[in-house]
């Protein structure tokens, strides 16, 4: 009898251990797939094109372009950005030899060898969160008018998004100009760059001169920089942008003595969803689909 009761005893106290070790792993997540699309990867440093699985191209954009430390929603939600865009670049780019480069031109990809070797001891549990983010979102895309809608994103809004004609040349009418106050939560809400103005003219490739004079012709709707006159020169604002090192064309040129002040506000093109908006939202309980439903006026979520 004492020998049945420690026997149960042992039981009781075995079982959960099974159960937990069934459900408790430190190995990284696999996908196994019987069929797919493959993207083909122009790979900027070697010269090379790699052919990925779509959903593990999804992984590694998702480690390119979003932070690790996010909330899993925003990274469902990124996922599927990023999945919708890689599709519309496979449908442009189907008779080309590549769909998409590996850096900022269209998406950050990063791959496995990368992230082993910067992420180190952390590389498993990294890993395995965004392949979560992938696993939970599978084949789903943004679709507008029956078609795969281009899914653009950006790091950080100055607090509004941009319309796609304001900033580019195609009017996308899922890509209109929506309210963003969460962003204030990124580092590069509001930045600021000090140039001497030998530095500045020299920069633009402009003749020095002790007075500075800026005209502002044109702007976004939200006040975002399309054309500016720097001492009778016209600029576009990304031109500026791009010859200054700034983070975006919401800003503002002032100069202070010998030195002209730039203040800059938000991060990237701020078309489409705002990645620390997201982050936000997700971090006020908003699930992926109404992050993105946010983002992309009238979109449908499907899936392939």
């Amino acid at each position: 009898m004492i020998k049945k009761i420690l026997l149960f005893s042992c039981l009781i106290l075995f079982i959960p251990f099974i159960i937990v070790s069934i459900f408790i792993s430190n190995d990284e997540i696999t996908f196994n797939f019987s069929q797919n699309s493959v993207v083909r990867v122009y790979r900027e440093n070697t010269d090379s094109i790699d052919t990925v699985p779509i959903e593990e191209y999804v992984v590694g954009v998702l480690a390119g372009e979003m932070p690790v430390e996010f909330e899993l929603e925003a990274l469902k939600a990124q996922a599927v950005a990023a999945r919708s865009y890689v599709m519309r670049q496979m449908e442009r780019n189907i008779n080309k030899g590549y769909d998409v480069v590996d850096s900022v031109t269209n998406q950050v990809y990063l791959d496995e060898q990368y992230l082993m070797t910067v992420w180190k001891n952390s590389y498993t549990d990294n890993i395995n969160k965004i392949k979560m983010a992938v696993l939970q979102t599978k084949g789903e895309y943004l679709s507008y008018d029956g078609k795969v809608a281009d899914a653009l994103f950006f790091s950080t809004s100055p607090g509004v998004t941009e319309n796609s004609e304001e900033v580019f040349s195609s009017k996308e009418p899922y890509l209109r100009s929506v309210e963003s106050k969460w962003d204030s939560i990124s580092p590069s809400y509001t930045s600021q760059k000090t140039y001497t103005l030998n530095e500045f003219y020299s920069k633009l490739g402009l003749s020095y001169s002790s007075v500075l004079n800026i005209k502002i012709i044109s702007t976004t709707q939200t006040g975002r920089i399309q054309k500016i006159s720097i001492n009778g020169k016209e600029f576009t604002g990304s031109t500026v942008c791009s010859k200054l090192s700034l983070k975006s064309t919401f800003f503002e040129i002032k100069q202070d003595g010998n030195n002209v002040i730039i203040n800059n506000k938000g991060y990237g093109h701020g078309v489409g969803m705002s990645q620390y908006g997201a982050q936000g939202m997700a971090k006020e309980g908003y699930k992926y689909d109404e992050i993105l439903k946010h983002y992309y006026t009238d979109i449908e979520i499907k899936k392939f």
